[in-house]
């Protein structure tokens, strides 16, 4: 079976030129990076306010738009990373129980439906794992609207760009190996903050009312930065917040020193050390960086691909073009089977036709003799439907609650409260169960269920024990149908 995502991530490994870009807003900003003999030398790069919308123009005009800067800042470069703005990212933070991994997955599943203000499936997910000094794994569950994704993709492909990974900026700014750190990033309308620490992110967001317009200026609210820092760490658990000493804060050299005085102070209480970062360590990528390099996501994150780090979070949809299909298919030593291959798979595919066509003609022969006889049962069974009971003899809500009770535990972990049938065949059941663990197995023994179909969780609440809600769909006939 091919690996899609891997072929992905493989296009072009030895490629030593990339284009990095950050959208904020309608600030895009680019750079153009080549690494030569162990080097990273930027080409060029630019800092424009875009006139279209990339969300809401027609992706010909914005991705011209686009184009046209890209020329004017003679970048011929057409691979690309992308930097997403922050306030299209939604997060959730979920502790993992000692599950196996086929279980954790349905149970981050659950997780993001009950997180997310809409429906999973509009979306396109990430996930960072962490784990805490105490063997704790948690989890940050990140998503992005798949529909603004899709838009973007096609408005970069209008400006003949190919975008190879879509992620936060501030995660390639302030990478998730870091130990214990949270990272202040300034942007055109918006501070954004991700706190790290275990390995993994463990919180993201964007700072709204932390910045301001006010006659053509930009004015930063030191004072609701460090409370929403404050309110984010406080709502950590404590092993988690307890490794956590250290601020970053990037963004323009002034503004980033005028937030670090005015936070500095707001912040001392949690033993917290605050720095803005104006360059890069040396040793941040293993390779020599060019003097006076700017501290950018677009950079970051070009520089983080060319030296073979993929993004810590990925929201670009794998996409796989047909001659990566054939190619991977036939590899190095099947070439000269290719014609034996494609000539037998067509003369099955002409026996196969030849086949049914004679299975045809005989059924239809057959059909031609009992036809008369088949008229006649047809009349006899229409009586027989004319005169037979009114009522149902399936028993089917009791075939439902014989389900249920076969689903649910004898040990009573899991615990029905109530039970609705609506319509004969639509089924909402309330009840609490001890873990999340026994919600699962009992919710999977249902999915198994031949007559159970649009098994969907509607509510969790609680922790211990746990209360929910889930409804079904009951089909007539199914594989375990009374």
């Amino acid at each position: 079976m091919m690996d899609w995502k891997k072929m992905t991530s493989l296009r072009r490994p030895n490629a030593t030129s990339l284009l990095g870009l950050a959208l904020d807003g309608n600030r895009l900003d680019g750079v153009w990076l080549k690494r030569v003999n162990g080097a990273l030398h930027m080409q060029a790069s630019f800092s424009v306010a875009l006139a279209l919308d990339p969300l809401t123009a027609a992706p010909e005009l914005a991705g011209r738009e686009i184009r046209n800067h890209l020329d004017a800042a003679e970048i011929r470069e057409r691979r690309c990373v992308v930097a997403l703005p922050l306030k299209w990212v939604m997060a959730a933070h979920a502790a993992l129980p000692p599950l196996p991994e086929a279980e954790a997955a349905s149970f981050l599943q659950i997780e993001a439906e009950r997180s997310f203000p809409c429906d999973v499936a509009t979306l396109v997910t990430a996930t960072s794992f962490c784990q805490a000094a105490s063997g704790q794994r948690h989890a940050a569950i990140l998503a992005v609207p798949r529909n603004q994704v899709a838009t973007l993709e096609a408005v970069l492909r209008a400006a003949k760009l190919q975008p190879e990974s879509f992620s936060p900026g501030i995660t390639a700014l302030q990478p998730a190996e870091r130990a214990g750190a949270l990272a202040l990033t300034i942007g055109e309308s918006h501070v954004g903050l991700q706190v790290i620490c275990g390995g993994g992110v463990v919180a993201l967001r964007a700072l709204e009312g932390a910045m301001e317009s006010e006659g053509g200026r930009r004015i930063l609210r030191g004072d609701v930065v460090a409370r929403e820092a404050r309110i984010t760490l406080g709502q950590l658990p404590e092993e988690l917040r307890a490794t956590v000493r250290q601020v970053h804060v990037f963004g323009p050299a002034e503004l980033a020193e005028q937030l670090v005085a005015e936070i500095e102070r707001r912040l001392a209480a949690m033993h917290l050390n605050v720095v803005a970062v104006s360059a890069y360590d040396p040793k941040a990528f293993g390779v020599q960086l060019p003097l006076k390099a700017p501290v950018s996501a677009a950079f970051s994150l070009a520089a983080a691909r060319l030296v073979g780090r993929p993004p810590a979070l990925n929201f670009l949809p794998p996409r796989v073009s047909p001659w990566q299909q054939l190619t991977s298919r036939y590899a190095t030593g099947k070439l000269r089977q290719a014609g034996a291959v494609a000539g037998a798979v067509l003369l099955l595919i002409v026996g196969a036709f030849g086949f049914q066509q004679v299975q045809l003609w005989r059924l239809r022969t057959r059909w031609v003799d009992m036809q008369g006889r088949v008229g006649e049962l047809e009349a006899m069974q229409q009586k027989i439907r004319q005169y037979r009971p009114w009522f149902d003899e399936s028993l089917r809500s009791l075939s439902i609650l014989r389900q249920l009770t076969t689903a649910f535990p004898e040990d009573g972990v899991v615990t029905a409260k109530t039970v609705e049938i609506r319509d004969a065949n639509l089924v909402t059941c309330t009840g609490t169960a001890r873990d999340n663990a026994s919600l699962l197995r009992t919710l999977g023994k249902l999915r198994d269920a031949g007559n159970v179909a649009d098994l969907k969780v509607d509510r969790i609440q609680g922790k211990a024990p746990i209360q929910f809600t889930f409804d079904f769909r009951w089909v007539e006939g199914g594989n375990h149908a009374n």
